[in-house]
C-alpha cells in the first residue's frame, strides 16, 4: 500500500486542478456580500478640504468603483463608467486606489469623469477594508449600506446588460 500513496496523491492533485481549472477567476467571492459597506471617511480628490463618507450615500443604490490612473483594465472599463453616469441611472463615487492625486486628476480630465465624487484611498486602508484583490473593482451598494454584489475586474457590456442592471432595477423597486 505505501508504494501507491505517491500515485494516490498525485491523482488526488489532478482532480483539484482539474475543478481548479473549471473555475471562473472572475467570481472570487467576497465576505462582505450581506454585510454593511465599511464605513470610511476620506478627502475627495478634487476638494481636498470636503470629505466623503458611504453614510452620505444611505438611502440610495450606488456603486463604487475601485480605480487608479496606473490601472491597464481600468482604462478598459471607464468608457462604460462614462456611458453609465450619461444615463444617470445609478451614483457612482470613485475610489482613487494607491494613486497619486496629480495623476488621477489628470487621468480624468483626459478620459472623462464619471463619477458624483471621487474619494483618495493612498495607502489602500479602504480598498483593504473593502477585500479589494485589484483594481478596478466595483461594489453595488443598496438603499440600507448593504454590499450586494462585488464585480472584480473591469466591467464589460455583457456584465452591465446581464447583471448590473437587472439587479439595480430590483433594488430600486424595494425602495
Amino acid at each position: 500500500m505505501k508504494r501507491f500513496l505517491p500515485l494516490i496523491i498525485f491523482a488526488c492533485l489532478c482532480v483539484f486542478l482539474v475543478i481548479g481549472l473549471q473555475l471562473n477567476p472572475k467570481e472570487i467571492p467576497s465576505p462582505l456580500i450581506g454585510k454593511s459597506a465599511p464605513q470610511f471617511t476620506q478627502p475627495v480628490l478634487d476638494q481636498v478640504t470636503q470629505e466623503f463618507s458611504p453614510e452620505q450615500m444611505r438611502g440610495k443604490v450606488w456603486l463604487l468603483n475601485v480605480w487608479a490612473s496606473w490601472c491597464f483594465s481600468c482604462r478598459a472599463e471607464h468608457p462604460l463608467l462614462n456611458e453609465l453616469a450619461k444615463q444617470q441611472t445609478i451614483p457612482i463615487i470613485g475610489l482613487n486606489y494607491k494613486d497619486q492625486d496629480d495623476a488621477a486628476k489628470e487621468w480624468l480630465a483626459k478620459m472623462g469623469n464619471p463619477y458624483q465624487l471621487s474619494v483618495i484611498d493612498r495607502s489602500g486602508n479602504v480598498g483593504i477594508n473593502y477585500g479589494v484583490y485589484g483594481v478596478p473593482e466595483t461594489f453595488l451598494i443598496n438603499s440600507q449600506g448593504i454590499i450586494v454584489h462585488k464585480f472584480t475586474g473591469p466591467l464589460t457590456p455583457a456584465l452591465i446588460q446581464k447583471e448590473l442592471l437587472p439587479m439595480l432595477a430590483k433594488l430600486k423597486q424595494s425602495i
